[in-house]
């Protein structure tokens, strides 16, 4: 599941699973108890897993990176819509706190996509209401990441893994971020 995908836009090489704890290898068919509906996707921050519920009791399991301390966020939200091999184009904090990123600003147009492009091969776009929140599901071409909190509150997937996800999550549907096990949404 974790080989190379030479036939995407851009060569996805093979996962290196040795940088990968198999805790955070992706699991078909799960248990999964819950009252979410079908489709819904539920981030369990404090474990580093995705869950995409895919029948009553059942889900497929992603291992993920997460927003590093000061960076987390939690609430109820939906996929407003996804692209492959999206443009990077980091927020304007994110430029302030590292004044490098200037030439992938908004301003300056965004990173091209590509095997290094901090998206990777698929994104997901997370939205509360009409309002774009910022954080995105998306791949990550850094395997050693899956499983700790690094990110600036992305939720990040091995680039095979947010392919499988893109190839079977649908446009609107739900996602609800948990931070700490579930023990409140901040946003709900």
């Amino acid at each position: 599941m974790y080989q190379a995908l030479p036939n995407e836009r851009f060569s996805v090489p093979a996962v290196d699973v040795s940088k990968v704890d198999p805790v955070f290898w992706r699991q078909e068919d799960v248990d999964y108890p819950t009252s979410e509906r079908v489709g819904t996707l539920v981030v369990d921050t404090a474990a580093k897993y995705l869950y995409h519920v895919t029948a009553p009791g059942r889900a497929t399991r992603y291992g993920i990176g997460v927003g590093r301390q000061g960076f987390a966020w939690s609430g109820r939200a939906h996929m407003a819509y996804k692209r492959e091999w999206p443009r990077w184009t980091p927020p304007d904090s994110m430029v302030e706190r590292q004044p490098e990123l200037r030439p992938y600003s908004i301003a300056n147009g965004g990173m091209d996509p590509g095997p290094t492009n901090p998206l990777g091969a698929r994104a997901h776009y997370i939205h509360q209401g009409n309002v774009d929140t910022l954080y995105r599901l998306h791949g990550t071409h850094q395997p050693w990441s899956i499983g700790k909190a690094v990110s600036s509150g992305c939720i990040r997937l091995l680039n095979q893994d947010v392919i499988h996800l893109y190839d079977n999550v649908r446009n609107g549907s739900p996602i609800i971020v948990m931070e700490h096990g579930g023990a409140g949404l901040a946003n709900a």
